[in-house]
């Protein structure tokens, strides 16, 4: 049966003692401060009002016909299952107090005939009532916040799961109108924006996969998002390979975004300019931690090079989308070809973005 009455007011007492005499007494002065008491004299009668009826809180006597209140704690169950219990004993010895609370007892008083036993018992039961309320309070409270972290956590999957479909949607739709078009440039300019739409359809598809909430597991995203583009760009009949190497770093949602979609500027540029007509090249992409709380990401090929300086080889907006999507990150974007032929074009950004712009600033 349920225990427990609502949070204020009269308690009902199961009070399990062999001695009629004292369970009187006891059942006086409980009920001076409005307590209602039910008595039994063995804990078999006990256990069976337990399962029948619903009482707040259980005073439980040591000595009792052919067992021990020990006895009747070990068949009462667990605490989650049965009301508080105050362990009742004529014992001083303080043994015997540790071995109820081991046992499952919530609290104990010493028996005897003074008015200060009456008195201690019932602040015991009132106290242990208290208690077992506030946890339960607690216990409640702390389902109630993982049953809404659950929902959140659903609803937040179920919405990147329908962006992701409507935006792998929107990159169809725009590839099937680059497949009707006859304007070389204009195929170009639909083919970049598809392959932009899908950067950002691969953060949200990442997410409702992944038990993250609000952030993307950089290698896995980007290995899943070069994969895509690979196929993609052989399709328009490039032969590349794509190489790729990642320590594992996580990343805000919104980070994870950004950093798509230079990856992707960058992995569509090499594609497209990087080695010449029938050539079959390499592109290599690496993402490495250096710092307690900063990110390298190199995108390079061994093609033709490229000089900033020189005019853009097509629309000029794959470099402003760059520069935009570098500034989000709070990112240094650099050409380096200190060491290295072709093209090396690295990104080097904080972790947090917060933590480094409250940092500050080295003289």
């Amino acid at each position: 049966m349920p225990f427990g009455t609502d949070l204020g007011g009269p308690i009902r007492v199961l009070h399990i003692e062999d001695d009629p005499g004292l369970a009187v007494l006891i059942r006086k002065a409980l009920e001076r401060r409005g307590h209602s008491v039910v008595h039994v004299r063995d804990g078999t009668e006990g256990l069976a009002l337990m399962a029948s009826e619903s009482f707040d809180v259980i005073a439980l006597d040591h000595t009792l016909p052919g067992e021990t209140g020990l006895d009747i704690l070990a068949r009462m169950g667990s605490r989650a299952t049965r009301p508080p219990v105050v362990y009742v004993t004529g014992s001083s010895d303080a043994r015997l107090a540790v071995e109820a609370l081991k046992s499952g007892a919530d609290d104990y008083v010493i028996k005897d005939m003074s008015a200060e036993f009456f008195d201690l018992l019932l602040a015991s039961l009132e106290q242990a009532l208290e208690r077992w309320r506030l946890k339960r309070q607690r216990v409640e409270a702390e389902k109630a916040i993982r049953e809404a972290r659950d929902r959140a956590e659903i609803l937040l999957n179920e919405v990147n799961h329908r962006v992701a479909n409507s935006l792998g949607l929107v990159a169809a739709m725009v590839r099937m109108q680059a497949s009707v078009v006859k304007d070389p440039v204009a195929v170009h300019a639909l083919n970049e924006t598809q392959a932009r739409i899908s950067a950002v359809a691969g953060v949200h598809r990442h997410l409702y996969t992944s038990s993250q909430v609000g952030a993307v597991e950089i290698d896995q995203y980007l290995a899943h998002l070069i994969e895509e583009m690979g196929t993609s760009m052989r399709g328009d009949g490039a032969d590349h390979v794509i190489e790729f190497v990642s320590d594992r770093v996580a990343l805000a949602t919104d980070k994870a975004v950004s950093l798509g979609v230079i990856v992707g500027e960058l992995i569509t540029n090499a594609f497209k300019y990087a080695y010449g007509p029938g050539t079959r090249g390499t592109i290599r992409v690496r993402v490495e931690r250096h710092g307690a709380d900063r990110c390298r990401v190199c995108v390079a090929d061994d093609g033709r090079g490229f000089e900033a300086d020189h005019p853009a080889q097509g629309t000029g907006l794959g470099s402003r989308i760059l520069i935009a999507m570098a500034r989000s990150l709070e990112a240094e974007l650099v050409h380096d070809r200190t060491h290295h032929p072709g093209t090396r074009v690295v990104v080097d950004f904080p972790l947090d973005v917060h933590a480094a712009a409250a940092r500050p600033s080295e003289s």
